[in-house]
């Protein structure tokens, strides 16, 4: 059944008779453009809220669109290379570390077949839309035939997505909160590989929301035990007081895609934490 014309005129129907207007000095003037169509309008430094609910508001309504209930977020290094391209790393432990290329794009293609049993509905694979160890897990879920999400972020060297992602799931952001918000809103795990101030920041993102109730916890999987027990001393901050001992709990480490897989379709799903451990 169709829907009901709404009697008002619509925005596109608005915005392309702008087009054959006469061309006079009044029709010429910025103060003329429509507010909607008028970009250095829409730039300005008071429609910032304006543009962070658009940001919010446009992948949400084309997700919506797609049918995608669920995801399955792969966080991880840019500079991570392919097994392939390991020659060219900058550094011995960057060339090691394209082990996890291969069990990212793994781990995505096993997911995404089991996304494939749901019409590509649930846990579909997200990734940051670049480079290294997102390029792994957009290309992990062409491997197995299904689409996946990118979510790229505008920075001043233009990281171009990657040819991997599926086009009409490949968004662009300029704010990195609304970006991280869309990451967290219908993910059902978070897995985190080797990377550098941007995964970090995203895993701690997460934790943080996990550890304080603000979102129901989820399977949050760091792979590589010897990575990130090198980079972050996990014990000492739960010494020190600054978490507490049920706050390692938050997390778990993996070694690779079959023993992530083993987690996820074996987790239990918990409540929201109702209090703070070590702050009652």
């Amino acid at each position: 059944m169709n829907k009901p014309r709404h009697p008002l005129r619509d925005a596109h129907t608005d915005r392309d008779a702008t087009k054959e207007v006469p061309d006079t000095p009044q029709t010429r003037a910025p103060a003329y453009r429509l507010a909607f169509a008028d970009e250095d309008f829409m730039c300005r430094e008071e429609l910032r809220p304006v543009r962070l609910q658009l940001e919010l508001l446009k992948p949400e309504m084309m997700l919506d669109a797609h049918n995608i209930t669920s995801t399955i977020v792969l966080f991880g290094g840019a500079r991570i290379p392919s097994p392939a391209e390991k020659e060219k790393a900058r550094t011995k432990t960057l060339a090691d570390l394209s082990y996890f290329y291969d069990e990212a794009r793994e781990f995505a293609r096993l997911m995404t077949l089991k996304s494939l049993e749901t019409s590509g509905r649930e846990n579909v694979v997200v990734t940051g839309g670049g480079p290294g160890v997102m390029e792994a897990g957009n290309r992990g879920a062409i491997d197995a035939g299904g689409h996946s999400i990118g979510l790229n972020i505008v920075l001043p060297h233009e990281q171009a997505p990657n040819e991997f992602v599926t086009p009409e799931l490949c968004f662009n952001f300029h704010y990195f909160a609304i970006r991280k918000m869309h990451f967290l809103m219908r993910a059902k795990a978070i897995c985190v590989f080797p990377g550098g101030f941007g995964t970090m920041d995203e895993l701690f993102e997460t934790l943080t929301l996990i550890q304080t109730g603000r979102m129901q916890p989820v399977p949050v999987l760091l792979f590589g035990r010897d990575f990130w027990e090198r980079i972050l001393n996990w014990e000492a901050l739960a010494d020190a007081g600054t978490i507490s001992d049920e706050d390692l709990s938050l997390f778990r480490f993996v070694d690779n895609a079959t023993e992530a897989m083993h987690v996820i379709e074996n987790w239990t799903d918990l409540p929201a934490r109702d209090k703070l451990p070590g702050r009652e």
